[in-house]
């Protein structure tokens, strides 16, 4: 009577043993489910100090341009050179045609380059460029 006994408590610890194979494949789906529907932030790789503006508007951006203090162009953490900006608009703006450009200019950046920015976002067919500052 005795192995009788051991045989059901053994079943017993059998059948309260925790399956942990379906929550770890809900928490892989739920990762998954984050990971796609996550929203990056757009970011250019070059601090700049915006100038002061009295009014602002939200705009949905599809090119991220900064312009420095030294006049250097940096799109996507990358320095881009001035002659080759028109094939990197053309290129995020396919990614998303919805966008527009906004330029992020230094208040110490020369005129001369964000006119130039914006020449070169006109060119390859944006017509919703804007120049990102800070309100007073």
């Amino acid at each position: 009577m005795r192995r009788i006994g051991r045989q059901t408590l053994g079943s017993q610890d059998e059948e309260q043993a925790i399956d942990l194979t379906p929550m770890l494949d809900v928490v892989f789906i739920m990762l998954i489910f984050f990971i796609v529907t996550a929203t990056f932030i757009k970011e250019t790789g070059a601090e700049v100090t915006p100038s002061f503006a009295m009014t602002a508007n939200q705009q949905q951006v599809s090119v991220l341009v900064a312009i420095t203090n030294k006049n250097e162009i940096w799109i996507d953490n990358a320095k881009v050179e001035p002659r080759s900006l028109r094939l990197h608009i053309l290129r995020l703006h396919t990614e998303n045609p919805q966008g527009g450009v906004v330029i992020q200019a230094d208040k110490e950046a020369n005129i001369d380059m964000l006119t130039y920015v914006a020449d070169q976002a006109k060119a390859v067919g944006i017509t919703n460029v804007s120049v990102a500052t800070k309100i007073q």
